[in-house]
């Protein structure tokens, strides 16, 4: 138990809930289970929101690297007190060595967008009682995936625990989900064991209803947080072994 955040915070019934990136798989699996958890109103934000049957589910146009598109979501959701941070891209033919224009591209969306959306936010999660910020990270975050994808949740995985320091006056409950492959359109060309959608979600929710601030959801990724005490000598050895699909 978290002994930072007041047992009201925990539970997600009656709470108002804003996930970014709304329209994807994950996005879409928590817009769902907090329907099935209590929530008492979902804001679905995406570039393109798309038309929802159930009433308790607004949806909201939002793109995050847009500060104007920022500005009017805060002043459309004035009531979120649990903010879903997912919305992010993952292009094909990402490279650390690539396009400097793509990799800007990228951190605009998963780092700058992110940290955009968390900021404009952080006064109205003050105004409803300090709530939660859920930011959706990586596994890619601890590895050296040559990508600029993983680049940039290093950076926002660094961002996520500087805002939970941050907000701990304001008694907001700041959460890193990092998962490693995820069952979504997003992860279709690489052939790799993957965790459903629905269970990171579900982990992801049980972690905001028990104080959590770290969510490691999947084996893979807990098997890697244990080897990152480890020296660097032996370490990146042991990782480039699990990466061959990424580095051969």
């Amino acid at each position: 138990m978290n002994e930072l955040h007041d047992k009201t915070n925990r539970s997600l019934d009656g709470r108002t809930v804003l996930v970014t990136g709304a329209n994807g798989g994950l996005g879409e699996q928590f817009v769902r289970q907090a329907l099935e958890r209590g929530a008492r109103k979902v804001y679905a934000a995406a570039r393109k929101p798309k038309g929802r049957e159930d009433r308790r589910v607004e949806p909201l146009a939002l793109d995050v690297t847009d500060s104007g598109a920022v500005a009017r979501a805060v002043a459309s959701a004035p009531d979120v007190d649990l903010l879903i941070n997912n919305a992010a891209i993952a292009p094909g033919g990402d490279s650390i060595s690539g396009p400097e224009d793509e990799l800007r591209r990228i951190f605009e969306t998963n780092f700058f967008g992110t940290l955009r959306v968390a900021n404009a936010f952080i006064p109205v999660l003050g105004a409803n009682g300090g709530g939660t910020m859920l930011n959706i990270l990586s596994a890619a975050a601890w590895i050296s995936v040559p990508t600029g994808y993983a680049a940039s949740k290093a950076a926002m995985w660094s961002a996520t625990n500087a805002l939970r320091l941050q907000l701990l006056g304001q008694g907001t409950q700041v959460i890193g989900l990092l998962v490693g492959m995820v069952d979504t359109p997003t992860s279709a060309r690489w052939e790799v064991p993957k965790v459903s959608a629905a269970s990171v979600v579900a982990q992801a929710y049980d972690g905001v209803a028990d104080g959590a601030i770290e969510i490691l959801a999947d084996e893979q990724t807990r098997g890697l947080k244990s080897q990152l005490s480890a020296k660097a000598e032996q370490f990146y050895p042991w990782l480039h072994e699990q990466l061959k699909f990424f580095v051969a």
